[in-house]
């Protein structure tokens, strides 16, 4: 089993979760911080006619950033994120969090607002436990089962 990343509003951080995880270089092959439109459009193949559609912060563009992910890295699974961490400009706090492979992929949003580092950690923590949860439906194995994520 092989996995990737494609992060857009947290950063970095579902890498780092998996990367400060023993063993994780069995499995993890890395991750993009892709967090301009044209970055996940290049590298992922999010389309941009996708984009203007449903937004950049949109359960479909999340869910095409794991596709990308899969067929950037050339992994099984992968997770993604993209959204807003903290309300702004009349946006809500709503992050994307998504995580499956090329043909299957599954997403989940994340609306409250408890200010934008804490939305951060908890839709990294969300997309952590909703993969390891995915992974023993499917494989009745995850490699990080059990650990806490911070």
């Amino acid at each position: 089993m092989t996995l990737s990343t494609a992060e857009s509003c947290t950063g970095g951080r579902i890498a780092s979760a998996i990367t400060a995880i023993s063993g994780a270089s069995k499995y993890f092959q890395g991750g993009l911080v892709a967090y301009q439109n044209e970055v996940k459009e290049r590298m992922l193949g999010v389309p941009h006619e996708m984009i203007e559609t449903y937004g950049v912060v949109s359960r479909q563009v999340a869910e095409q950033m794991v596709k990308g992910a899969c067929e950037l890295f050339h992994t099984d699974y992968a997770m993604a994120s993209t959204g807003y961490a903290e309300a702004w400009k009349g946006h809500q706090v709503e992050i994307w969090v998504a995580w499956g492979s090329r043909n299957d992929v599954h997403s989940t949003c994340l609306r409250e607002d408890f200010g934008r580092v804490k939305n951060e950690e908890l839709a990294t923590r969300c997309v952590m436990e909703e993969f390891e949860r995915y992974l023993k439906q499917k494989h009745d194995v995850c490699p990080y089962s059990d650990v806490y994520i911070a």
